[in-house]
């Protein structure tokens, strides 16, 4: 057996020479066994290394399958462009395509999109809250006219005092000073509730002034509010709030063009309110000071001014009331522009 030979299964060992001349013959071999294949004899190698058997060549190169050239895709033809669908209205607004108070109408700067709309208002009656108000200004009406009525008698007693001191007794004077502190407590109650009621209804069309209107105001519409207890800003912040409202709530013609409607109705109940408030206040200081028929003489008249000023502006104020609720009622139903 060579080292050289590659490894395997051993191999058989060779066949014996021919037998010399005179020597016995040998007895055949057995014969291999149906399992046992017949060994191959030894030959002399040539070279340290013997040649591979052809099962043991390697296979001989093949040559790499010819690919076809990639095939186009065949042409589809795109869909037609579809339309995008016009503007919707948005929850809580009377008409499509407004935009929501606050809010841009048009893309974000730098973005190809519009941005996402915040949530909005909805649009809210103020017709519950105008017969309320009607209700409360017309009994703070007859409530200052009482008032008023008192002073004119506390006045018709000074005079008399002054002119006779004599006819008039002490239990007529007191008479005189209880009647001016009942008018004054039901004065004080009457401006409460009807500043409360007044106040969420003036609160309540701003906001829907708004949404007719975003571009109409020039503050917040916390300022509906806020602006009736500033000092002497009360005098003028409340009226032009009302102005923008009315402004904002106000129908446009039927090709969109500005259509004014006559606010004398606010301007007049501004004027007797401002009016009232300041009549208030001197008849206030002058009756606590009041020390002689005189001055107490002076402060009643004042009174009677200022119940009557009072009594004209809760007269305007509910035509002013109605007026505005009626304007805002027409645009929620009818739309933003005039039939005619």
């Amino acid at each position: 057996m060579s080292f050289n030979e590659p490894p395997g299964e051993p191999t058989p060992p060779p066949s014996k020479p021919p037998a010399a001349a005179g020597a016995p013959p040998a007895s055949p071999a057995p014969a291999p066994t149906p399992t046992e294949a017949p060994a191959p004899a030894l030959t002399a190698a040539p070279s340290l290394s013997p040649s591979p058997s052809p099962e043991q060549q390697p296979p001989a190169a093949q040559p790499y399958p010819q690919h076809a050239p990639p095939q186009p895709y065949p042409a589809q033809a795109y869909p037609a462009a579809q339309p995008y669908p016009g503007p919707q209205p948005y929850p809580g607004l009377p008409y499509a395509g407004q935009s929501p108070p606050g809010h841009p109408a048009g893309p974000y700067p730098g973005l190809p999109y519009p941005g996402p709309h915040p949530a909005t208002d909805v649009l809210r009656s103020p017709r519950g809250l105008a017969v309320a108000l009607t209700a409360l200004l017309s009994v703070a009406a007859v409530v200052n006219l009482f008032a008023a009525g008192i002073s004119g008698y506390v006045f018709s007693l000074m005079q008399s005092l002054i002119a006779d001191p004599a006819k008039v007794g002490d239990s007529t004077l007191e008479r005189g000073d209880l009647l001016t502190g009942v008018a004054g407590v039901l004065q004080s109650l009457m401006l409460l509730a009807t500043a409360v009621v007044f106040v969420i209804w003036f609160h309540r069309v701003r906001v829907n002034g708004e949404i007719f209107d975003p571009s109409a105001f020039s503050q917040t519409r916390g300022w509906a509010i806020g602006s009736w207890f500033i000092p002497f800003g009360n005098l003028f912040m409340p009226f032009r709030i009302a102005k923008q409202i009315w402004a904002a709530s106000t129908q446009r013609g039927p090709d969109g063009s500005y259509r004014e409607v006559s606010a004398a109705a606010l301007n007049a109940w501004w004027a007797l309110w401002v009016g009232s408030l300041l009549l208030d206040r001197v008849f206030g200081r002058l009756y606590d000071r009041a020390e002689t028929p005189q001055a107490l003489r002076t402060a009643s008249a004042v009174g009677i001014a200022t119940g009557l000023f009072t009594v004209g502006a809760a007269v305007l104020a509910v035509v002013f009331v109605r007026r505005l609720t009626a304007l805002q009622t027409t645009k929620a139903e009818q739309g933003p522009y005039a039939a005619v």
